[in-house]
């Protein structure tokens, strides 16, 4: 074969090769790789697990179960035990020992108190809670009064050991009162703004049980009525004395109808008067509707 033959037949397959070459795409798709490796698979993210409400831990008063009921008494705000006993006609030491309270000068607000005693029929107790009584702001207590002078301290009885007897029943209308003080009545009894009877007087003037009773409170702890002493005459009234320069007796002494229990004094207020009260059942009630005429 000559040589220029196989000189074409050698060149044009080259040709058409290289043509074949110079028609494909420098454009070409990117390639899509369709087995990832693990570690471009993205986790999956996991849905928060369902949790329970959270509920608030709810605290239980002491006496709570007995909320609403007769004999019964829901602390409010600014409530001490002292102002609570005296509202129900009891002594703040029985309300006290009846709800098992360590520290009488803590109660809470909601706490509820036994305010009759126990085994008494509570349906039967009347005793209301004051209105408009005013604003009285309880100290603790054990909170001492101003010490008297050595006369008046002199002249404190001594503390009985036997406790009063505490009648039931109609006989405790029928009680032998006196009065107070000699003086006049200065201030009548007010449902609203005075919820008794206030005497004018001179500083160490005499102030007197008006019945037979036990002293259940003598101390400065009720905020507005200075140096006070409540006397318990049985299950239905107490008798209030305050703003004494002097008190002459201590708690749980037994006193008689005309005994010297105080003096006269201006403690927590603007003059020398002494404050008197009745509380029948907790109530104030006016004092000249029972105590004998002049």
């Amino acid at each position: 074969m000559p040589s220029r033959l196989r000189y074409l037949l050698i060149l044009v397959p080259t040709s058409l090769l290289l043509s074949a070459c110079s028609s494909v795409s420098l454009n070409q798709a990117p390639v899509e790789d369709r087995n990832p490796t693990p570690a471009k698979i993205a986790a999956p993210v996991p849905e928060p697990a369902a949790s329970a409400p959270l509920v608030p831990e709810v605290k239980l008063l002491p006496g709570a179960e007995n909320a609403g009921k007769p004999g019964y008494y829901t602390v409010k705000p600014g409530d001490a035990l002292i102002r609570v006993a005296l509202d129900n006609g009891q002594s703040w030491r029985d309300v006290a020992k009846w709800n098992s309270l360590e520290n009488p000068n803590r109660i809470e607000v909601g706490q509820v108190l036994r305010v009759v005693p126990p085994g008494v029929d509570a349906a039967a107790v009347t005793a209301k809670p004051i209105a408009g009584a005013g604003k009285v702001e309880a100290r603790p207590l054990d909170a001492k009064p101003p010490v008297a002078s050595a006369s008046a301290a002199s002249a404190v009885a001594p503390v009985a050991k036997e406790p009063p007897k505490e009648s039931t029943g109609s006989d405790d209308d029928n009680l032998a009162w006196g009065w107070p003080v000699s003086q006049p009545v200065s201030a009548g009894f007010d449902d609203q703004r005075n919820k008794g009877l206030d005497f004018a007087g001179k500083p160490g003037d005499a102030v007197l049980a008006v019945a037979d009773g036990r002293v259940v409170y003598a101390g400065s702890g009720l905020r507005g009525y200075g140096n006070l002493v409540i006397i318990k005459h049985n299950n239905t009234y107490l008798t209030a004395y305050a703003h004494n320069r002097a008190m002459l007796v201590e708690q749980d002494q037994v006193v008689r109808k005309g005994q010297r229990i105080a003096e006269m004094g201006s403690t927590e207020s603007d003059t020398v008067k002494l404050h008197f009260e009745v509380r029948k059942l907790g109530k104030p009630v006016d004092p000249s509707r029972i105590l004998p005429a002049r």
